[in-house]
């Protein structure tokens, strides 16, 4: 059967600038999933719309075709209101790990698909996979199983969710159009929409750790996938959070898990407490919203309903510091982690070489930046340069103090952690220039810089 376009025709019509029809944009993305849109017709198309732009309905209809390529899961049957949290990636970015069982503790269930890291910044499934016996692959029955008896699950998305943008990705990686707004707020939410969640909250990072370091385009991008949510009848918000300096105290996979682990004990550093929380509060709030307006097919709560009023108010009653003080989002993430075969009580490897960054001046840490630190973790080998390299689960860095604290010129500044003490001089070039002293007090940062939906 001849195709209905001509792949050559696409790309010119977006590389002049127009406007790509329905058919258009469903026909490229199934012919690019099916083999007959070559690689480099779509690297064409992919630079093209870095250059030109999706607009809105084109950017509704590129994800919902993406959408389509693939599955879409269904947990509606299950008998307890769905909720999930997505962040756009940064350095020391730990918070899913402490938020799914926080989340779930309140009997909202969290299926949490993510994904690895690539570069500099961290993969939630390279942090978990550093626990012994912990696994990050699951079969859709495996995985509504274990969120029908645990709550939440932190899993490896299956190939057959959103193929297209599996494929998609990977070129844009090595294309140099990974940075281009509406392939990444389809990217997201195609995967998201098609995860099947009734409330979606998003962390869109600002800074120079993060991909949008403008405050505008962070806004941007937050605006165009809340919108995108909508469009699916997912009830989506975001946040828009700092990123200009590491998240907590560490950046590397074991050393984020320990931290993620003191904050379920109701310790760890104030800013990813803070953001945990904070988090937990919107997701609480987005799925009250979702239950007043679709009930809970599962539990037989219809939308509307005196029940779905009861269970959206307990929602938004809930209190998220109290489960972490009391204990529950810790039991919570004990079984989370059993049922996926890992050990909560093992140790966790450490780099097997150490070396000490220590303050160059006496006065006040006036910043710390991220994108450099995350460099250097990303060379004690915490990260990947491609998809298909190992990561050492012990290599990282840690902070012994944020902007805002008083140093004192050769105290310990940053702990260098690796098992190949080869790497000290690359990780430490990539730190030059990445804190500044000042001799003034400053005034504490929110790390929520805006909201979106």
């Amino acid at each position: 059967m001849p195709e209905l376009f001509s792949a050559v025709d696409v790309i010119a019509a977006k590389r002049d600038g127009g406007r790509l029809g329905d058919a258009q944009i469903d026909w490229v993305i199934d012919a690019y999933t099916r083999g007959v849109v070559a690689e480099e017709q779509m690297s064409a198309l992919a630079m093209a719309i870095f250059w030109r732009g999706l607009e809105r309905g084109e950017l509704e209809r590129w994800t919902a075709a993406m959408i389509n390529s693939g599955e879409r899961l269904d947990f509606s049957h299950l008998p307890r209101p769905t909720a999930d949290k997505h962040s756009t990636g940064g350095v020391g970015d730990k918070i899913t790990l402490p938020l799914a069982p926080l989340v779930a503790s309140f009997g909202v269930i969290v299926p949490q698909l993510s994904g690895r890291g690539l570069g500099y910044t961290g993969g939630t499934l390279d942090k978990l996979e550093s626990i012994p016996g912990w696994r990050a692959s699951m079969g859709n029955d495996e995985m509504t199983a274990q969120l029908a008896a645990v709550g939440a699950v932190i899993c490896q998305a299956g190939s057959g969710l959103a193929p297209a943008d599996r494929k998609l990705y990977a070129l844009r990686d090595v294309t140099a159009t990974v940075n281009c707004l509406p392939l990444i707020a389809s990217s997201i939410m195609s995967k998201k929409i098609a995860e099947g969640t009734g409330a979606l909250v998003l962390d869109v990072k600002c800074g120079s750790g993060a991909f949008m370091q403008d405050f505008a385009l962070a806004r941007e991008l937050a605006q165009a996938m809340v919108e995108l949510g909508a469009d699916h009848g997912v009830r989506t918000s975001a946040l828009i959070t700092d990123m200009a300096t590491p998240l907590g105290l560490t950046a590397g996979n074991a050393l984020e898990v320990r931290e993620s682990v003191e904050v379920l004990a109701g310790g760890g550093p104030a800013d990813v407490v803070e953001l945990t929380l904070l988090l937990a509060r919107e997701m609480l709030d987005s799925t009250a919203d979702s239950v007043e307006a679709k009930g809970v097919p599962g539990a037989g709560i219809a939308p509307g309903s005196s029940a779905a009023a009861k269970l959206a108010d307990e929602l938004r009653l809930a209190d998220p510091a109290a489960n972490l003080a009391n204990g529950k989002a810790m039991d919570l993430w004990r079984q989370m982690i059993a049922a996926q075969g890992g050990d909560p009580d093992a140790g966790l490897p450490w780099g097997k070489e150490a070396e000490v960054v220590v303050c160059d001046a006496d006065g006040v840490l006036a910043s710390l930046d991220a994108l450099k630190v995350g460099i250097a973790a990303w060379r004690l080998g915490a990260g990947r340069a491609r998809k298909e390299d190992p990561v050492q689960a012990g290599a990282g860095v840690v902070l012994h103090a944020k902007p805002g604290e008083r140093v004192v010129k050769g105290q310990p500044l940053l702990t260098l952690h690796t098992d190949t003490p080869d790497r000290f001089d690359s990780a430490k070039d990539a730190l030059a220039g990445a804190w500044s002293i000042g001799s003034e007090p400053m005034e504490k940062r929110s790390v929520i810089l805006g909201r979106v939906g």
